[in-house]
């Protein structure tokens, strides 16, 4: 039976060294970091519990910065403001400036299709790094690495910005124009119940537009098609 050491290390690319200064801290166990880089399309052994762990903790670290940041701030402005940090589009941007889709290690499947180009996959390596570095040092070390991986998009929030989502931004888009308003409906769910994947389909009939997209709750995944629906339109 080959240990989980070696299932790892076969893989390719190894993680960069210079990763550990980026994300401002140093592993000890590098390994752990090849696992949080590791799809599971490339090895038994992936970052998706580790990307489960660094979800809950980077809402956690993100809602105590806010929260001590913006001592008047009511509860509302909070969560707009922690939902835009840890959205994926902001988690797939960190993974871009860190080069993390350079270090990804893939199955070939995923590596033909350009995963280490995808929003979703970049952005759970991004969590499962998280994840690692929670299991590896403890909660004050994580929150360390978020600081400085957020520091630059913390400092440009403003609480008094509204921010919309793709399913209202494509709800009022269709209301300014009289249209009926999108459908949207659960394609299939699957995986663990820790671990569950939700398809969902987002439909614009009166625009002939019908776009499917996967996320960890329904939620997630109706936002991330009626983001496709949105750029369908505006393209």
């Amino acid at each position: 039976m080959v240990s989980k050491e070696k299932q790892i290390a076969s893989l390719q690319p190894k993680p960069q060294a210079s990763l550990n200064k980026r994300i401002g801290y140093e592993f000890a166990d590098q390994i752990l970091l090849t696992q949080a880089l590791t799809h599971r399309s490339a090895a038994k052994t992936h970052n998706e519990r580790l990307e489960f762990l660094g979800d809950a903790v980077l809402g956690l670290c993100i809602a105590e910065i806010l929260y001590k940041k913006y001592p008047k701030q009511p509860e509302g402005k909070l969560t707009r403001m922690r939902s835009n940090l840890v959205k994926g589009d902001t988690l797939a941007g960190i993974a871009r400036e860190l080069e993390l889709g350079d270090m990804l290690r893939l199955g070939s499947g995923e590596l033909k299709s350009g995963g280490h180009r995808r929003d979703s996959i970049l952005a759970d390596a991004v969590e499962a790094i998280l994840g690692a570095i929670y299991l590896e040092s403890g909660l004050e070390a994580v929150k360390q690495s978020i600081e400085t991986l957020f520091a630059s998009r913390i400092e440009k929030l403003d609480p008094n910005v509204q921010i919309k989502d793709s399913k209202t931004q494509l709800q009022e888009y269709l209301q300014s124009r009289q249209l009926p308003l999108p459908n949207y409906e659960v394609l299939q769910i699957s995986g663990k119940d820790h671990a569950q994947i939700f398809e969902v389909a987002c439909e614009v009939e009166a625009l002939n537009i019908s776009k499917n997209a996967s996320g960890k709750s329904r939620r997630i995944a109706e936002q991330k098609a009626a983001k496709s629906v949105l750029e369908t339109i505006h393209k």
